[in-house]
């Protein structure tokens, strides 16, 4: 199943009708009860009309996503508008602003399994809606020692993406890879597919090694840029390195710091000297990497108390306030818990 996010740019009510059928259509393709798929035709209609109503417009992703034993649509909800105060008020059914019966937030909370919100005042808000096929599926919490959330976006009027992520886990500990192929389209697309599939086989656990692995089982692609952020929960240790221009940023605290990857092109030429940055491993810490389709000139601190938000959250909230729009796209938060 594709890991991409669709993304429509609502601005206009015409569209609600519109994007509420392809994902009910969705929704029973993946096996959804007609009752769950109309619920969540109210989700997806109290999402976007809030957007109009409210923000005078913003972006919804969404995508389908099996998750071990279920199927589920996870729903992104972004604008620009002028913000919530008070989310927790909101929360509560009988609540409007507008002189509504005030049942929308409360009603997508219910109805979904599960819901977050983030909003600053001046900023916009940023909302997540996960929608499983059962509506009384428990969300667990991640049993690895690492939460992640990752958002993915094609190059517009692209069907496929270039970008792409995946992470391993051992008892040893885990690596994160994330790739972006040369350019976009089909081509871009194989190439990073290629490169996951070595990602996966490969048996080293060090980013250098692994890098290196990929760089040989590639070579006849377009060719990409990635980098591997490895952790051995023995050392206690973050081992990383990049090839390109795949930005990676460590939060301890309120202290962060950007790794650097080497120039090259993995699958083409890549330097003969490869080192790894080597990083303590800490409890909360947050890992924050992204393919060139976003900006790299941000900083979390500018928002209030997003750095205790969930990985998906916090993707959201940089996405909406980075993304390019001029290529693919990815983003993926990691939180140590």
């Amino acid at each position: 199943m594709d890991n991409t996010f669709s993304v429509y740019k609502i601005d206009d009510r015409s569209l609600i009708a519109f994007i509420k059928r392809e994902i009910h259509n969705l929704a029973l393709q993946l096996g959804f009860k007609p009752h769950r798929a109309a619920e969540t035709d109210i989700i997806v209609a109290e999402l976007t009309s809030n957007l109009i109503k409210y923000a005078n417009g913003g972006e919804l992703l969404y995508r389908a996503n099996h998750n071990g034993s279920f199927n589920e649509i996870e729903i992104y909800c972004l604008d620009k508008g002028i913000g919530i105060d008070n989310i927790a008020k909101i929360m509560n059914d009988g609540y409007s602003t507008s002189s509504t019966l005030g049942h929308g937030i409360g009603a997508i909370k219910r109805l979904s399994n599960d819901f977050q919100i983030y909003s600053m005042r001046g900023w916009g808000t940023v909302q997540y809606v996960k929608i499983c096929d059962k509506a009384d599926h428990p969300i667990s919490a991640s049993s690895t020692g690492l939460d992640f959330s990752a958002i993915s976006v094609n190059y517009p009027g692209e069907r496929l993406c270039g970008d792409g992520y995946h992470i391993k886990h051992s008892k040893k500990g885990f690596q994160i890879f994330v790739g972006d192929g040369l350019g976009h389209g089909a081509n871009a697309h194989e190439a990073v597919g290629q490169a996951i599939r070595a990602f996966k086989q490969c048996t080293e656990s060090h980013p250098v090694a692994m890098l290196r692995y990929v760089h040989d089982y590639v070579k006849k692609s377009r060719g990409l840029v990635a980098t591997i952020a490895s952790v051995d929960y023995e050392t206690q240790s973050w081992n990383i390195c990049g090839i390109g221009n795949i930005n990676t940023r460590i939060y301890s605290g309120l202290d962060n710091k950007t790794y650097t990857p080497y120039n090259g092109i993995i699958g083409h030429n890549i330097p003969r000297t490869i080192n790894s940055t080597v990083v303590p491993y800490q409890k909360h810490q947050v890992i924050v990497m992204h393919s060139d389709g976003l900006r790299t000139r941000w900083n979390l601190s500018e928002l209030n108390s997003i750095i205790k938000q969930s990985p998906g959250i916090i993707a959201s909230a940089l996405y909406k306030d980075n993304v390019r729009g001029t290529d693919d796209a990815t983003i993926l938060v990691g939180k140590i818990i």
